[in-house]
């Protein structure tokens, strides 16, 4: 079995063993919408995977990233990302969060290409014209999916989404946290990546406040679900235009609820910044993971860091 090298943050997710797990379609035609959100739920268990959903001619589409982040994720991104012109491209997000640092590099990756970020899953409808992508705002951004819908340029969350922060863990002691015993080296650990954390949280734009209520939340609790109000006070959300993240069909945005409040300005400083080089080793660990995505007792899951 392989370990994970560094934290993961908690999150809804936990994932079943690879080998035995199956990448479902998220397409819903006709009154299939039940049945895509069960899918939806399934996806979001597994690893991360990233599809380009097009809606031409009318408009240039988007990246769907469903899924958790693993050590594999950044790279099956530079994989995606190959011969496409992804600049200024839109990221829509469905992921219950993933590993601490392989977030964090696939982070700075999407900022260094100026990406926008929103959260909702992709789908398909059949009609008399034909299939029409679009775009469904009940889709969860959980966890270490927070810190991706960070990286956006521009970043929009619909008012139905729901977007929840946690604690990272040492994911081997997440069965029983309280009662587990941690070393000098655990905390090392735990410290060294809360501090690449608030870095990059930083550098995205973020502010001191999406830490707090993050690291506020200890594994045997529900994660917290921010209110548009701490959304703001986070700076995770910089629009409330859809129209400024979702790509244009005939003069109107891709379909997707839209929010009511003013716009918020971003408070980032467009530069481009390099992922970190020469990441300190660590200690193998593995996530803390919450077995219901309403909330559950602390489970864990193998994957390689």
């Amino acid at each position: 079995m392989r370990l994970v090298r560094s934290l993961r943050s908690g999150g809804w997710a936990l994932i079943c063993a690879a080998a035995l797990c199956v990448v479902l379609p998220a397409i819903m035609a006709g009154d299939g919408g039940r049945a895509h959100a069960g899918v939806t739920l399934e996806e979001r268990k597994l690893p991360m995977k990233f599809s380009w959903v097009a809606c031409q001619p009318d408009c240039r589409g988007w990246v769907s990233a469903v899924g958790i982040v693993t050590a594999d994720s950044p790279k099956d991104f530079d994989d995606f990302a190959r011969g496409r012109q992804l600049g200024g491209a839109t990221i829509v997000l469905d992921s219950s969060g993933g590993s601490v640092n392989d977030s964090i590099t696939l982070g700075r990756r999407w900022r260094s290409l100026g990406m926008l970020t929103t959260v909702g899953t992709s789908i398909q409808t059949r009609g008399a014209q034909g299939e029409r992508a679009s775009v469904a705002p009940e889709a969860y951004c959980e966890s270490m999916c927070v810190f991706l819908l960070l990286s956006g340029k521009t970043r929009y969350v619909p008012e139905t989404a729901h977007v929840r922060v946690h604690q990272i863990w040492m994911g081997d002691r997440a069965d029983d946290a309280r009662a587990a015993s941690y070393s000098a080296q655990d905390l090392m650990i735990v410290e060294r990546d809360i501090g690449r954390l608030a870095k990059y949280t930083f550098d995205m734009g973020g502010t001191g406040d999406l830490l707090s209520l993050s690291l506020s939340v200890p594994p045997w609790e529900d994660l917290h679900e921010l209110s548009r109000a701490e959304l703001r006070l986070s700076n995770l959300v910089t629009t409330d235009a859809v129209a400024a993240v979702l790509p244009q069909i005939d003069g109107s945005a891709v379909p997707m609820a839209e929010a009511t409040a003013k716009p918020v300005q971003d408070r980032f400083v467009s530069k481009a910044i390099d992922e970190e080089a020469h990441p300190q080793p660590a200690k193998s660990t593995k996530t803390a993971e919450a077995l219901m995505p309403t909330g559950g007792v602390a489970a864990t899951a193998p994957v390689q860091k």
